[in-house]
């Protein structure tokens, strides 16, 4: 971090008057989100939590987690064509995991269809933290990658310009040409436009498949605001529509309300409390069964759980997937951290000893998206004595614990007081790609997304309230 933008941290009555510009002037730029917490509570519409300036991220390392970002497009591809590796791999979890099981059945069930659609649409985000050790310099590895509703590339394209204007405020405008341009959701949009226009009906349109309660709805408008720039009609749904108005024809196409579907885009469905009856399950199988583009489709859906990420950090398993592309392969690899099975048998128990001797080091993740279901420190050691001899144990992997180096800044959120915070930030890359039969027509890393959370917060994004949008100030 400069000096002068640490000198401007101590600044109390300049900060003070800088939080007022800041709230006004992500208004101004549309970085918005919705405070209402059920169906029927007041419809509130503020500034989505967002840090007071950009957090210094490396140069190099953030162009290395935009550069092997087509890479993971292809890896997640070709893992979700590949289904003996999938029912391998996820065989343990399936038994002991009701939510992923039940996924893994409408996969089973579509794959014996054989299903004529011929167009796979990926919309994906790699999320990373930059790792240091003491004496090994600092490098970036992977948390994850979400296959499905990967947020915020909507509200990441309007935040840039928040930044830089608090820059200007706080008397630092050589810093802002180092706050890039980013657009995430116009390259979303593109991918989508080019699945939508593969399937070859002007009047099908892109079905949003929304949640109730829609806090997060400015970031879908974005991307979906684009689509209608490009003349594509989009509506949007939720499970409970396509229950009661869904069918397929003779052909498997998808109708809702009377609407052919080109494309289900799920900012949904990745949460068990998603599917609130049976009837969510049903429409979800519907959906799976037709003749709509899917993003993600199903065996996408899979190729992005927590087991899948854990096998393809074993030795040799990339090159299952890039046998004759090394350098694609020590890409990938080099932002992978430690993780290990849980798997009964040898290798699992082994994982178990190492997590209790050295809880602190590990993390402990399930088969789940949505933020704030890691398990950390102690808490470790309780979870895992209650069922270290269970094939309970199966519906988890371990990680190693990224060990980032906190910085300072102010956490911007509505109804809550501005204090200088130490903070640990998260690198997301999104990823879009379009394949139709073998060809892949489109394939780009499409823009980024920094999120900030005090570092008193183990786990939680800004959907679950504690993480805050941020950008990257590259140094």
């Amino acid at each position: 971090m400069s000096v002068k933008l640490e000198d401007v941290l101590k600044d109390v009555n300049l900060i003070k008057n800088i939080e007022e510009i800041a709230k006004d002037t992500a208004l101004l730029h549309g970085v918005l989100m919705r405070t209402k917490e059920t169906p029927n509570s007041p419809d509130v519409v503020s500034y989505a939590p967002i840090t007071l300036f950009p957090t210094p991220v490396p140069t190099a390392l953030f162009h290395q987690a935009l550069a092997v970002q087509t890479h993971f497009n292809r890896l997640v591809d070709r893992v979700s064509q590949d289904p003996t590796f999938l029912e391998e791999t996820l065989a343990s979890t399936i038994k002991v995991d009701d939510f992923t099981a039940r996924l893994f059945r409408i996969y089973k069930q579509v794959q014996q269809e054989h299903l004529l659609q011929s167009i796979v649409l990926g919309l994906n985000r790699s999320d990373y933290m930059l790792d240091h050790r003491p004496g090994g310099g600092t490098s970036l590895k992977q948390i994850e990658i979400n296959t499905i509703a990967a947020s915020f590339g909507g509200l990441a394209s309007r935040t840039p310009d928040v930044h830089r204007h608090i820059l200007k405020v706080a008397n630092l405008p050589e810093e802002c040409d180092r706050v890039l341009d980013n657009n995430p959701a116009a390259g979303l949009a593109r991918a989508l436009a080019t699945a939508w226009q593969l399937y070859g009906s002007e009047r099908a349109v892109v079905m949003f498949l929304v949640e109730d309660v829609q806090r997060n709805i400015y970031d879908h408008r974005y991307v979906e605001n684009e689509l209608w720039k490009r003349n594509i009609p989009v509506i949007r749904r939720q499970f409970e529509d396509v229950c009661r108005t869904g069918s397929l024809d003779q052909s498997k196409r998808l109708f809702v309300d009377g609407r052919e579907i080109a494309i289900v885009y799920f900012r949904n469905g990745y949460m068990p409390q998603n599917y609130t009856s049976e009837r969510s399950w049903e429409a979800r199988l519907m959906m799976e069964r037709s003749l709509a583009v899917k993003c993600p489709d199903i065996s996408t859906h899979l190729a992005g759980t927590k087991k899948v990420q854990q096998e393809l950090a074993r030795p040799g398993v990339l090159e299952r997937f890039f046998p004759d592309e090394p350098e694609a392969v020590a890409q990938i690899r080099a932002t992978f951290t430690g993780l290990y099975t849980l798997d009964m048998g040898e290798d699992g128990d082994k994982t178990v000893a190492m997590a209790l001797a050295n809880p602190d080091q590990y993390v402990l993740k399930p088969q789940r998206e949505g933020g704030g279901n890691n398990i950390y420190g102690s808490e470790i050691c309780e979870v895992l004595e209650n069922m270290k001899n269970s094939s309970e144990r199966t519906a988890y992997i371990l990680m190693d614990k990224i060990q980032p180096v906190p910085v300072q800044n102010y956490l911007l959120r509505p109804g809550a007081p501005l204090r200088l915070n130490s903070c640990l930030s998260e690198l997301g890359a999104f990823g879009a790609y379009v394949r139709k039969g073998k060809d892949v027509v489109f394939n780009e890393c499409v823009g980024h997304l920094l999120r900030t959370k005090s570092s008193e917060h183990a786990d939680g994004g800004v959907a679950a309230g504690v993480a805050v949008l941020d950008n990257p100030l590259l140094v």
